[in-house]
């Protein structure tokens, strides 16, 4: 791969990039002189588990190993309990510390599942944000005005609605810049959401002359599941890197057509020219896109478990949904008495409550013994059922 293929495939899925040529001098230099380059990109453990739109800056970042980076991987354990306002309304409730130092753990963990952990670095920003204290802290408000401050987006819509907005949200952006101080970094990633804090590490690093002035990488939000939204745990379209390998197959395979694409294009490890070969193969009709499909959700399977949960992941959707079968694993229950449908979902652990569980009946997705249930007063009497919820949750019932 010559130097222009990286710096194509670096841009690859890039929304946008400032100071691009800081970017490419960077990349020349470890291929010229051997010098390695420092990319930070900061998560706050807010959730126990990374899902698939983190890893849209992972693998960015893990291509950029491969070419002189050094990634700062920033746990902000620190930040996390203060909350970031980013696209906020309203103040965000503040996190347990105890949570948030549980969280960190996972990410910890599940980060190597992408990144070479013999070029990263493993930050907690809790290390330098303690020492700050008091007189830093003012030291750092006074590096930035509430004007300024109240350009970004979500403040100034929530200033003109008159909605609160915290002084510690104001500390947020200041707080994350202020890492890239510490850090010394050399660019800094995010999402496009992010841009305003990413801006504040290069305005920080001029400000405490550290003789650095970071470029920045914004990658774009993958979109969950609906396609619609972006993958967020608390939207419940997301997948999980932790997921078990059938469930990680099945949600890949559940996305559209035209949303198969952009996940080939942010997540896929092949190369521009062969997604694109990909394309032109489907709409000449030599390959299906439920074959295309699959083939992405073997290879994001396979990267998360291995080549060998990824067959296994696809013969089980394949034997339960084109051949009908079910699935292997299915748990077994046994109910006391004629019992409400929707509290047999609840208890069979498919829903938390039994009014999701009414809404899934309503939304003609509950199957007993194969047949489609829709009223939501259904009751189960004495004996043996298969439940299923959704096309992926089912259950063995026996009501005694």
């Amino acid at each position: 791969m010559n130097f222009d293929e990286i710096l194509q495939e670096v841009k690859r899925g890039v929304a946008e990039i400032i100071d691009e040529e800081k970017l490419s001098q960077l990349i020349k230099n470890y291929y010229e002189k051997g010098e390695n380059f420092f990319i930070k990109a900061g998560f706050d453990p807010t959730a126990a588990d990374l899902h698939l739109g983190h890893t849209v800056v992972l693998s960015k970042m893990a291509f950029l190993q491969k070419h002189g980076a050094i990634v700062q991987f920033l746990i902000g354990d620190f930040t996390a309990q203060i909350g970031d306002p980013t696209g906020k309304s309203v103040t965000r409730k503040k996190l347990d510390k105890e949570e948030v130092l549980k969280n960190a753990k996972t990410y910890e963990e599940q980060v190597f599942k992408i990144l070479d952990p013999n070029k990263t670095q493993i930050h907690f920003n809790s290390k330098w944000l303690n020492e700050l204290g008091a007189a830093g802290i003012v030291e750092l408000t006074s590096t930035f005005s509430v004007a300024r401050m109240l350009e970004r987006d979500d403040f100034t819509k929530r200033f003109k609605e008159q909605s609160p907005i915290s002084i510690c949200e104001f500390l947020y952006p200041l707080l994350q810049g202020y890492d890239s101080v510490v850090l010394k970094s050399d660019i800094e990633m995010g999402g496009t959401d992010q841009k305003f804090n990413l801006l504040m590490g290069r305005q920080l690093q001029r400000t405490y002359n550290t003789s650095k002035e970071q470029a920045v990488i914004m990658m774009p939000l993958l979109e969950g599941l609906d396609g619609v939204n972006k993958m967020s745990k608390s939207l419940g379209n997301y997948i999980g890197v932790t997921e078990e390998a059938k469930d990680m197959y099945a949600k890949i395979l559940s996305i559209s057509d035209e949303l198969m694409f952009r996940y080939y294009e942010l997540l896929s490890q092949k190369s521009l020219s062969e997604i694109e070969q990909i394309k032109i193969d489907i709409n000449e009709g030599r390959l299906h896109p439920k074959k295309a499909k699959e083939n992405l959700a073997l290879e994001i399977t396979a990267r998360f478990h291995s080549q060998n949960d990824a067959l296994s992941a696809k013969e089980e959707f394949d034997k339960i949904h084109s051949n009908k079968e079910l699935p292997s694993d299915i748990q077994e229950f046994t109910l006391q008495g004629k019992i409400w449908l929707a509290k047999a979902i609840v208890e069979c652990q498919m829903e938390n409550s039994t009014s999701a569980a009414r809404r899934l009946i309503n939304s003609n997705a509950v199957s007993v013994n194969g047949q489609k249930i829709q009223d939501e007063q259904y009751h189960l009497e004495q004996g043996e059922y298969i439940l299923q919820v959704g096309k992926r949750k089912f259950a063995k019932i026996k009501v005694i």
